[in-house]
């Protein structure tokens, strides 16, 4: 859209503002621009000037606005700045993610690679670390460098990292070998860096949930993980401690500070352990004792604007007024010594920096007072179109006065297909209008011209006889970034293993794992797995053998420590499989004899996409993620085909499941079909009722709701359309069920949250739906094995990823402390927002609500919200809420299937120490449903000595809160209650008596036998050869991640397997050992020795025996009969028929092994006697 841009030069006033700051002639005060317009002239700015532009704007929102329309004008890359939280409190961890995106851009402005910036003022009023420290901090790795490992890890750590075992956040590191693993806030994803001895040999970002490299670099940089570090303290560590001392000694000496002597000495014992805390803030004056803002990191030539100049300086100064208050507050509490008060320049500072730079005040109206006197004024007379959204009438009405009065025109519409409908619509109206969909050049006075684009707004200049329409927000903005589809099963069940944990072998039943062991056993040492069962029994498992073994998975967290243990030898486990399998059976013969009634229905087939629907999908305002695309693309193929529809879509809340049904719904009702949507509660009615209605808004489609909150009258009436065709989308609760709602034809039937409907709703529901297409909803996550399990009888989609710009969650993790809770309540009331706070004890809530409301004040309106309230007062109270007319809603975790509000943003949960990451996630996923920044405040009882199993706990919540890690398991936990939701409550039972992935397999082998398939029954063949077969320690040092590639190897099944894992081996650790190549052969040999029916392999001494499952004499005689065999080869034919091979010094058994094994196939295909498998 540049051509945009030479439309300025028309205009004399905007020609004075480019001499003022050639000239020298500023600050310039310019008024009469809104918005959009202020958008205009800096992208024209940074146009004609070729310097960069950093444009001053109020707050965050408008910042976001600013940045979209500046990148649609210059066709640039725009960075954004914002501010971060400062940290004063005791927090045990706090979330780093707005940190992170700050310093990437302050590094991107100090390297000069920002040609474009948008900022709050509060950006670049806080104190932060000074420009030259952080190119000081920051370090390029180059290929080919020599570097040394330990000094590089020193360096990651002095920069504010922290070193794991695996690297799944940003600000976290790990080293293995020669290999460097670090996520810098300055890439997008994390970095893998391999040295041969100390030279960088190869350099390549990888995916955090794959851990696999996927493309490489020449060059990355450790930029600092924190904005504050203490070593960069005048003098280092030393000079930090020296500083706090003199403030220990002063503080000392005045009386009345007791507590503040003591949170300094607390501190300063932290910091001589050189230990950084959340709470560094409040030292920053004392580590960076000159004063820096983001301002002093502006390009030298850069230009500044300020959108809006009195706004901008009243936001300045009442950011500056709470940073005051808090300082006091803290001060008052002994949390801050009054010497380091100063987070930010004052604004008349910040003025004075920025009188360095040519500044451009750019306003609606002129000011009696700006931060500086101008010294040109200009004024230009402009007017701030509405975007005409859908309704192309107005577009047209608006384009024919501006064509007669002979302006410029430019139509800006979303698609390339809008562009051709509206010229259809114009010439219908004898208008001639060009299509450019690129915007090449400008039309001439008097004409118009079509192209693809959008603003957030549109713009007249009567001056300049220009105007541009848009249709509203670019669409172009919703660029795809796709990510490699991860196969989240392999991460699965067992990369995170410890001792203590519950595992299921498939012969033995439940045990406890307890270690992994190395034993000497015919001269090579070897790993074991070691398993206590009930008593006093122990199994010693080889590591060549792990995929016998898997994490036992039931539902819930205490499920690890209340499962009984089985007894080895014992009957238990056999019998509790025997169970399993008959209920297994049970279930899969009711669902395919469902499925396959559903198969002989006669349903309608809705036809194939019109362009309509393409235009309805081009309206959403975000990107798809390539999951929605999916979903979307299946639901389509199920509507096209005659029969009924049954298709359940499951996804995490907020990944976007509304936008696919409202799809679903809009390629119904075009087919002039009505649909419905049936939701548990009023309030959900209510909502998507409106989501709808806006949603619909430009197309005509007839949308209303039955519930208890409508009057007897407005029913009467909806029913009445319902039945003669009126109404396209019904929304309602199980009011849809009585028997006086008559749909009039019904073509589509959307279920949302279906676990929530009782048994008799179900069943009155498969009556309503014999004939129609029926989508249903559900939030719980299913586990994609359970979909593969299930598949052909269930139809399922899934959504995996969330939506991409969700904004972090602001994350505190601390020791419950009302004072700093009721400021951050405060803070969120102050700005217009609600809070959650979630107390999970019915018994005292309402209490606690009281306690709040006496600390906020007599006029905060404080509710409850728990399971015991009827569903009366539950509706009651959540409507309140999503009308804002509460201010804190102190609830139970009833919250976590609850409804949106987008207006509520801070969540506070008590005792989080007793919640399950998966809780906690889905809890936390309740605020930051809008632009506006969400905080949580995860809490644990004061002075508390945790259980081992809460401070385990509570250290996964850390992690999860600082790096987003431990997200996997989470999902597990999740999925294991989504399995229960669709299975139904009899079988979870099952599922529980021998552990989800067992059940799992039993599952599919029932549904193949169940369609008349032989489950193929996989020989398991042991192989226990005397061969140096093992991962070193030196090689994979963390013992998890050895167990887990034990675990991976054990079940490779074909050279591709092998490939694969050899691949990741080299990409993660380095070359392999011999001993782990050995590992990948013996894994391989187990496979093809399975498959041709041997079901042991050993070696005693110098004879290797291979049993065989079935004996098929020929066979056996034609292997002995070889001529390489002769007088090797012997065969028993006992209870347990066996193959001896006698093996000469020196000989490799694994090599000759796979050999014979071949060798055994081979005269398979000599002697096609029927196959074991068919006897």
């Amino acid at each position: 859209m540049k051509p945009l841009l030479s439309a300025l030069n028309d205009i004399p006033e905007y020609r004075s503002l480019l001499a003022a700051i050639d000239n020298g002639a500023c600050p310039a005060a310019f008024s009469g621009l809104s918005a959009v317009h202020r958008a205009h002239f800096a992208a024209g700015i940074r146009q004609e000037l070729n310097r960069p532009v950093v444009v001053v704007c109020a707050d965050e929102g408008e910042a976001e606005r600013m940045a979209r329309d500046l990148a649609a004008l210059s066709g640039e890359a725009v960075r954004t700045l914002s501010a971060r939280e400062f940290t004063f409190h005791n927090a045990a961890v706090v979330s780093r993610q707005y940190e992170h995106r700050r310093l990437s851009t302050l590094r991107a402005l100090a390297a000069g690679e920002c040609p474009l910036l948008v900022c709050t003022v509060e950006s670049i009023l806080q104190r932060t670390i000074p420009k030259t420290l952080l190119t000081q901090a920051a370090q390029v790795l180059r290929m080919g460098e020599r570097h040394d490992l330990g000094e590089l890890a020193g360096t990651l750590a002095a920069a504010g990292y922290t070193r794991c075992e695996q690297v799944e956040g940003v600000g976290q590191f790990a080293l293995r070998g020669g290999i460097l693993d670090f996520f810098s806030p300055a890439h997008p994803k994390p970095v893998r860096v391999e040295f041969f001895g100390d030279e960088i040999d190869a350099m390549g970002l990888f995916d955090p949930d794959t851990q696999r490299r996927i493309e490489n670099l020449g060059a990355a940089e450790i930029l600092p993980a924190a904005e504050v570090l203490p070593q960069f303290t005048p003098g280092g560590y030393g000079g930090l401690l020296e500083g706090l001392d003199r403030l220990i000694s002063q503080a000392k000496r005045r009386k009345g500070n007791e507590t503040l002597v003591q949170t300094l000495e607390e501190d300063r014992e932290r910091l001589a352990a050189s230990t950084a805390f959340p709470a560094m803030d409040r030292y920053i004056a004392l580590i960076y004792p000159v004063m820096a803002t983001a301002a002093d990191y502006f390009p030298e030539d850069a230009v500044v604007v300020l959108s809006e100049s009195p706004r901008v300086a009243e936001r300045g100064k009442s950011y500056l007024w709470q940073l005051g208050e808090d300082a006091k507050a803290l001060m008052e509490r002994g949390e801050l010594a009054g010497e380091l008060a100063d987070f930010a320049r004052t604004f008349e500072e910040l003025t004075e920096v920025l009188a360095d730079w040519p500044v451009c005040y750019l306003d609606a109206f002129t000011s009696s007072r700006y931060p500086q006197r101008p010294r040109t004024l200009l004024n230009l007379l402009t007017k701030q179109l509405p975007s005409y959204g859908a309704s192309l009438e107005t577009a047209v009405s608006d384009l024919a006065h501006y064509v007669s009065d002979g302006f410029r025109t430019v139509v800006l519409v979303s698609s390339e297909q809008r562009a051709l409908n509206l010229q259809a619509l114009l010439r219908e109206q004898k208008m001639t209008t060009a299509v450019d969909f690129q915007l090449h050049e400008l039309p001439g006075y008097g004409k118009a011209v079509i192209a693809v684009g959008g603003l957030t707004a549109g713009m007249e200049y009567p001056v300049g006889r220009f105007a541009v329409l848009t249709e509203g927000q670019s669409l172009l903005g919703k660029k795809r970034r796709s990510k490699p589809v991860t196969n989240r099963q392999k991460l699965g069940s067992y990369a995170d293993l410890s001792p203590g944990d519950l595992v299921v072998h498939e012969h033995h039943g439940v045990g406890r794992f307890l270690e992994m062991t190395k034993m000497t056993v015919d001269g090579v040492q070897k790993d074991y797995v070691k398993i206590a069962y009930a008593g006093a029994d122990v199994l010693y498992v080889p590591a060549t053998q792990l995929d016998l073994v898997s994490k036992y998975i039931g539902s819930g967290e205490d499920a690890q420590e209340t499962r009984k243990l089985s007894r080895l030898g014992g009957t238990d486990w056999e019998k509790a499989k025997t169970r399993a399998k008959k209920a297994v059976k049970d279930l899969a013969k009711g669902l395919i004899q469902l499925y396959a009634e559903r198969q002989r229905q006669p349903g309608f087939a809705f036809s194939p996409d019109s362009p309509w629907m393409k235009e309805f999908e081009d309206e959403f305002e975000y990107a798809e993620t390539d999951d929605q695309l999916r979903c979307i693309a299946e639901i389509k193929q199920d509507m096209e085909q005659a029969r009924p529809m049954d298709r359940l879509l499951c996804g995490d809340v907020g990944y976007g499941k509304t936008e696919v049904a409202f799809r679903a719904i809009m390629k119904c009702v075009l087919d002039g079909k009505q649909a419905a949507i049936l939701v548990p509660t009023t309030v959900l009615a209510r909502q998507h009722y409106l989501t709808a209605k806006q949603r619909f808004a430009k197309h005509p489609v007839e949308i209303d709701v039955v519930s208890r909150f409508r009057t007897q009258t407005q029913m009467k009436d909806t029913l009445r359309r319902l039945e003669q065709g009126g109404i396209d989308l019904l929304i309602g609760t199980h009011r849809l069920f009585q028997k006086d709602v008559k749909f009039k034809d019904l073509g589509l039937l959307v279920i949302d949250e279906e676990q929530r409907f009782g048994v008799q709703h179900k069943e009155k529901l498969k009556e309503l739906s014999k004939q129609v297409d029926v989508l249903t909803l559900s939030a719980t996550p299913i586990p994609r094995t359970l979909n593969m399990a299930l598949s052909g009888i269930r139809d399922m989609s899934t959504l995996e990823e969330p939506p991409m710009d969700r904004q972090p969650v602001q994350t505190y993790v601390l020791e419950h402390d009302w004072g700093v809770l009721s400021d951050a309540m405060r803070r969120e009331l102050e700005r217009g927002g609600q809070v959650y706070y979630l107390h999970n004890r019915v018994e005292t809530i309402t209490r606690t609500a009281a306690r709040i409301k006496e600390m906020l004040g007599e006029d905060v309106a404080v509710a409850v919200a728990h399971g015991k309230m009827s569903q009366e007062e539950l509706n009651d109270v959540m409507t309140r809420m999503s009308d804002g007319e509460v201010d804190v809603l102190v609830c139970t975790t009833i919250i976590e299937t609850g409804i949106d509000i987008a207006n509520a943003n801070t969540l506070i949960i008590e005792d989080a120490d007793h919640m399950g990451l998966a809780q906690l996630h889905q809890i936390r996923g309740r605020v930051g449903r809008s632009t506006r920044r969400a905080y949580a405040y995860l809490t644990y009882r004061r002075g508390k000595v945790l259980t081992e199993v809460a401070s385990k706990r509570l250290g996964a919540i850390r992690e999860f809160a600082e790096f987003g890690s431990g997200f996997k398991i989470a999902m597990r936990d999740l999925e294991i209650r989504g399995a229960g939701n669709v299975l139904g409550p009899e079988q979870s039972g099952f599922l529980l008596s021998v552990g989800y992935d067992m059940y799992l397999k039993l599952l599919e082998e029932a549904v193949l036998e169940e369609r008349g398939e032989k489950p193929e029954r996989p020989t398991e063949c042991a192989a226990d050869l005397s061969v140096a077969a093992s991962i070193p320690d030196r090689y994979v040092p963390s013992p998890e991640q050895r167990m887990d590639l034990y675990r991976r190897i054990a079940a490779i099944r074909s050279e591709a397997d092998a490939d694969d894992v050899m691949d990741e081996l080299i990409d993660r650790y380095g070359d392999p050992p011999r001993t782990v190549n050995n590992l990948i052969s013996v894994a391989l040999l187990r496979a093809d020795a399975a498959r041709n029916g041997i079901s042991q392999i050993d070696q005693k001494g110098a004879n290797l025996n291979f049993y065989l499952d079935q004996f098929d004499l020929q066979r056996v005689s034609a292997l002995c009969g070889l001529e390489k065999y002769r007088s090797r080869l012997l065969f028993s034919a006992g209870e347990r028929p066996y193959l001896a091979l006698r093996l000469k010094k020196g000989e490799d058994a694994l090599k000759f092994g796979r050999k014979l094994v071949e060798d055994y196939a081979k005269t398979c295909l000599l002697y096609t006697s029927p196959s074991p498998r068919d006897s």
